[in-house]
């Protein structure tokens, strides 16, 4: 079971950059991970993804402005968000999906999410 813990969220100004964090409890690089985010009244939605080779995926709204990583000595992933826009205003979920170890049970984890408000 690998516990996901997600941070940096606040407040911000449009234009503005924020870098979120997820501290995981197992062996991030063993797993594919990624970002979602859950505006009000909307659905949750994909927002990067990184795989355990290194590729990654981006959301067309959010190309060119987050930046998705993790540094693996310290399991924990980040996004790194630049010009900000108020729309992208959401709680911000990481994820992670795969298997810690050879016999272990496929997993599909979350965070709690954290609050990103942009805002004037």
């Amino acid at each position: 079971q690998v516990q996901l813990v997600e941070s940096g969220g606040g407040l911000v100004q449009p234009g503005g950059s924020l870098r979120l964090s997820c501290a995981a409890s197992g062996i991030i690089s063993r797993l594919n991970v990624g970002w979602y985010r859950q505006a009000p009244g909307k659905e949750r939605e994909f927002v990067a993804a990184l795989s355990t080779g290194g590729s990654t995926n981006y959301a067309d709204s959010v190309k060119g402005r987050f930046t998705i990583s993790r540094d693996n000595p310290k399991n924990t992933v980040y996004l790194q968000m630049n010009s900000l826009r108020p729309e992208d205003t959401a709680v911000y979920y990481c994820n992670a999906k795969g298997r810690e170890y050879w016999n272990s049970p496929y997993g599909d984890y979350w965070g709690q999410g954290t609050l990103v408000t942009v805002s004037s």
